[in-house]
């Protein structure tokens, strides 16, 4: 069974469709038995690093979060949820994050001719020995809407990289632990795939 975790964060509907266009029948929840429980767990997220928090903690999933991180359950970050397993972010200052991965959460600063937020198709660096973007060609294009990024504190958890006015940390990967900035339910063909990649683990 693969939970969603539902703390009334605003792409979890995507997510779902996406997964049921791969044949998966995803269980969107915020029961801590649920997820604890799921083979897999997914976190999506959109909106604002604090109120994310915020929402995670009213709904007590804060523990159940790290819980499953902790016992080895593949677990995948999508966008915020990305964000959000670091310990803190430029956005929301002073508010502690899952801190399951050692990163920083930085504005993607202001230069000429670039629109923040970072809204569109972006090609990805891949690293040749990563899980979740297997038989994923590299420089293949994925979306993204966002206007924080990643900052890994360890390079060797970084599994795709992209380049928008700064070097950014697209996704990661470290033993059970997985997350995009971008959308792979909104990335076509190749999202999918990344999708599919995860259900295969």
């Amino acid at each position: 069974m693969i939970a969603i975790i539902d703390y009334d964060a605003g792409n979890l509907r995507s997510v779902e469709k996406a997964l049921l266009a791969l044949g998966e029948h995803p269980v969107v929840s915020r029961d801590r038995e649920t997820i604890l429980h799921a083979d897999k767990v997914i976190l999506p997220g959109v909106g604002s690093f604090g109120d994310a928090m915020e929402k995670l903690r009213q709904y007590d999933l804060v523990g159940v979060i790290r819980q499953v991180a902790a016992k080895g359950t593949p677990f995948l970050g999508i966008c915020l949820g990305l964000q959000l397993m670091f310990s803190q972010s430029d956005e929301s200052a002073g508010v502690e994050g899952l801190g399951i991965l050692p990163g920083r959460i930085l504005r993607i600063p202001p230069a000429p001719g670039l629109k923040i937020p970072h809204i569109g198709w972006n090609s990805l660096e891949i690293s040749p020995d990563s899980r979740l973007f297997r038989g994923i060609a590299q420089g293949s294009y994925v979306y993204f809407v966002h206007s924080y990024y990643l900052q890994a504190e360890d390079e060797k958890i970084v599994s795709a990289s992209a380049e928008y006015g700064v070097h950014i940390h697209a996704a990661v990967e470290r033993g059970n632990v997985f997350a995009c900035q971008f959308h792979p339910e909104k990335s076509g063909d190749i999202g999918l795939k990344i999708l599919s990649n995860f259900m295969s683990l």
